[in-house]
């Protein structure tokens, strides 16, 4: 069984030269050169886009570690816009018990996905 502190040692040994947290939008996330994230819906972007940001909350290598206060001087993270997708549908149910009230809604929240291409620290 593989607790919490075992998965995070786990991560520390995978062959991962540098990342960085980013945050986007508002939300952080793990930027690894070359890997694909899953943010919260860009409108503002066509896909193939090329984006920077410079919100770079820490930038860790294998040699050594910066962190920011809030923010990281002079680092950003350049990425592309992939393309757009829907995550999966949330049933929403409403009933008033006795009454015969009965309402069914659904929705699909929008995601955009970006691809790291560079993290210049």
């Amino acid at each position: 069984m593989c607790g919490i502190r075992d998965k995070h040692k786990l991560n520390l040994r995978m062959n991962i030269d540098m990342y960085a947290l980013v945050e986007i939008l508002g939300k952080q996330y793990k930027a690894v050169e070359g890997e694909t994230v899953q943010v919260d819906y860009i409108s503002s972007c066509e896909a193939g886009s090329s984006l920077e940001y410079a919100t770079v909350l820490a930038v860790v290598d294998e040699s050594n570690a910066k962190f920011g206060t809030p923010y990281v001087a002079d680092a950003v993270v350049k990425a592309t816009l992939v393309g757009d997708i829907k995550g999966d549908k949330i049933r929403v149910f409403k009933k008033k018990r006795r009454k015969g009230y009965k309402r069914t809604q659904g929705h699909r929240e929008r995601y955009s996905l970006i691809t790291i291409d560079k993290i210049i620290a």
